[in-house]
């Protein structure tokens, strides 16, 4: 499939750059032509000579160089090519090519080529995961810049997560889906650590403040931990994003947009505004009544309570699970219950339309509202999956695994 086809592979610094060789190979292998320009980081790593050996070409270092722009140029070389495959492409280089920086061959090359560009990211597993990465991959991917990986797994700096260069095989398998015009393969990458890239999800999370008077309110113990658990979860599978908190105590989970808001409408109308999306979590305890009237002062003690009259809040979980257009493809709800759980919990998925139920007992003695664990069951339209006791990371990462799967078979259908 890659037979003839002209590939000019730039080389970030990283120790993932020993792998370039390796992919040089089976790139050769295949019958590509292979030029490649190493970048100052990368010879900190591989040398030219290596480079050279098994790519056959010369290897291009220089932007400076007066015999490589005699004979080249940095713009023949960004423009004699079928693709531009950046492997490992490093926060830095990432940061060049979304603000449109030039100051060295690689970054010039890649600001001057008409041809597309692939890119296989390879850092440390926080600073993939740090917001302004995420900002320059959204935007490359605005750009139509195609991306493979990264993945899941133990890193060079000793730490484990997001951030592994995608394994030569993975590499050859997009590049060969690019070669062969495989539209799945041109606007998500295919790597199987990151199933959700491409796709955009909204969570909402916490609890909503009710006012009453300017000091007083009404609300509920949610901690907005398991939401924002869901979010980051979400989120290293390669989702975008958008996490809309009631008022918790938690820092912004790492990789997500976060909108803060207060009541029930602000966090509808925070929703409402970032559709479309692919998927909705509707992880918050929203406040099923708001005082129907607030009062501008603080309601003096008296002998006799107040009257307080209440009005319903808006369904944000109604709303999204409602036909049309801007439905998303997956809408997930919660249920917290103190009694029948499950039969509430189905009730709940038929009243409200949505796809799927995720139901937990908040009685007092299990702790689930405002704890660290969560026992839940799974309600869809299969039956009732019941998950056992577990960390709220764990059943974040659980649900977001069975959402990705979820994903895969839409696809396959």
């Amino acid at each position: 499939m890659i037979s003839g086809k002209r590939i000019l592979l730039i080389i970030g610094g990283g120790i993932a750059a020993y792998k370039s060789l390796e992919l040089i190979r089976r790139l050769k292998e295949r019958g590509a032509l292979v030029r490649v320009i190493l970048t100052r980081g990368g010879a900190q790593f591989i040398t030219p000579l290596s480079v050279s050996s098994l790519s056959g070409e010369k290897t291009y270092t220089d932007l400076f160089s007066l015999t490589d722009e005699v004979e080249m140029g940095h713009i023949r070389l960004s423009r004699e090519a079928d693709l531009v495959l950046v492997a490992p492409a490093t926060a830095d280089l990432i940061a060049k090519m979304a603000a449109g920086l030039a100051d060295d061959l690689a970054s010039t090359t890649l600001l001057a080529t008409n041809t597309p560009v692939m890119i296989a990211p390879a850092m440390n597993v926080q600073m993939w995961a740090n917001p302004a990465t995420m900002r320059n991959i959204q935007q490359l991917r605005d750009d139509g810049i195609l991306q493979v990986g990264p993945t899941r797994g133990d890193l060079a700096c000793g730490e484990e997560g997001q951030g592994r260069l995608a394994e030569v095989p993975a590499i050859l398998e997009a590049v060969e889906a690019f070669f062969a015009g495989d539209d799945h393969a041109l606007h998500a990458p295919r790597d199987a650590g990151h199933p959700l890239s491409g796709r955009r999800a909204v969570v909402t999370a916490g609890p909503t403040f009710e006012a009453i008077d300017p000091v007083r309110f009404l609300g509920n113990r949610s901690s907005g931990r398991q939401g924002y658990a869901i979010a980051e979860a979400l989120a290293a599978l390669g989702a975008e994003v958008l996490l809309v908190s009631g008022p918790t105590a938690l820092a912004d989970p790492r990789g997500v947009a976060v909108v803060r808001v207060e009541s029930a409408a602000q966090m509808l109308e925070a929703v409402t505004a970032a559709l479309p999306m692919d998927i909705a979590v509707c992880v918050a305890a929203v406040s099923d009544w708001r005082a129907r009237a607030v009062e501008t002062g603080k309601i003096k003690k008296a002998a006799q309570p107040p009257r307080l009259e209440l009005a319903a809040n808006p369904d944000i979980l109604a709303h999204l699970s409602s036909p049309g257009e801007r439905r998303p493809a997956l809408v997930v709800g919660f249920a917290a219950e103190t009694d029948n759980v499950v039969a509430n919990a189905r009730a709940k998925l038929v009243a409200k339309g949505c796809d799927w139920i995720v139901a937990n007992d908040v009685a007092a003695p299990h702790g689930a509202m405002g704890g660290e664990s969560n026992a839940v069951h799974l309600i869809t339209s299969a039956g009732v999956e019941d998950w056992p006791l577990a960390s709220k990371a764990e059943v974040a990462q659980r649900l977001a695994d069975r959402i990705a799967d979820q994903f895969k078979i839409k696809h396959a259908r």
